[in-house]
């Protein structure tokens, strides 16, 4: 496969709008970054089975932050990640964003595996842009952040490739509502009874399928429990949205009474689509909480 370099001596990866970008740019000089896209890590290579990295010039034993995109698990794309890279790099990390599969080309459990794969590829090759495969950050909004939460408790997809929970310094998921699948899927279909309403012909029981028992096994709280090796939990989440504050909370709850430091982080003020597309701006209390964690995390 043909790997596409790019190297460029101001890139400036914009937001969604040029406030934004002023904002973020006003009070820091931004690195230098080298941007290698289409990175294959799985083989045959699929369009979606690739990674993208960013790194600062004359990285070296830099941590990384591995992100997860979100879509719903039937959307979105690993380049869609408005200024994280540049705000990342510009704090000394190396940025990596994962695509998967999506659904219905594949079910959920294929996906969880395309995590893990891509985790693997980045453990084996980040050195040679300039990372450390020792120090990774697992972070992801929305659906991707059930994806992060899930990879760093359960364990089975990283042990099938090779790999255990050490490798990971922290886990910042953003915004997501299935860190307890049962939980959302109950509490959706009791406010449709309360007014009336039929049930969806789609939403979570769909995606998730219609069996119980794989709804608990793709729920991040089954599977956090003491001496796994779980590492810490930076729980971001829209502070006014009833849904995934409750799930947010029940996941820091659940965290904290297994022994691993975890807090959950309200944001006011914002949305499920602002909170992330915000992530990286200075001036943003959501970053600067995610950014006091990581140096706390990776001082251990």
């Amino acid at each position: 496969m043909k790997h596409i370099v790019t190297t460029l001596a101001t890139l400036i990866l914009m937001p969604l709008n040029l406030a934004q970008a002023q904002t973020s740019t006003a009070s820091t000089v931004q690195t230098k970054l080298i941007v290698k896209r289409d990175l294959a890590y799985a083989t045959p290579p699929n369009p979606r089975q690739m990674v993208d990295v960013y790194s600062p010039t004359g990285a070296k034993n830099l941590p990384v932050v591995f992100w997860i995109h979100g879509g719903g698990w039937q959307g979105g794309d690993r380049t869609a990640i408005q200024i994280k890279p540049q705000a990342f790099v510009d704090k000394g990390f190396v940025f990596v964003s994962t695509g998967y599969r999506l659904l219905p080309e594949v079910d959920m459990v294929t996906i969880f595996r395309d995590i893990a794969k891509a985790m693997r590829w980045t453990h084996e090759h980040i050195a040679e842009y300039g990372g450390d495969p020792k120090r990774i950050l697992v972070m992801g909004h929305s659906a991707g952040a059930q994806l992060a939460a899930l990879i760093c408790t359960d364990d089975r997809y990283l042990k099938a490739e090779g790999l255990s929970l050490a490798i990971v310094k922290g886990c910042v998921p953003v915004d997501g509502d299935t860190y307890d699948v049962p939980a959302i899927i109950e509490t959706a279909e009791a406010r449709l009874r309360a007014h009336g309403f039929p049930m969806p012909k789609f939403g979570h029981r769909l995606k998730f399928g219609p069996e119980p028992s794989k709804h608990r096994d793709y729920s991040a709280v089954t599977h956090v429990a003491k001496g796994k090796g779980i590492p810490p939990f930076l729980i971001l989440h829209v502070a006014d949205h009833p849904d995934n504050s409750a799930q947010a909370k029940r996941l820091e709850g659940v965290l904290k009474e297994a022994g691993v430091p975890a807090k959950a982080f309200g944001a006011r003020e914002t949305n499920h689509n602002r909170i992330n597309e915000n992530l990286g701006l200075p001036d943003d209390l959501s970053t600067q909480a995610v950014f006091e964690f990581v140096a706390e995390v990776l001082k251990k």
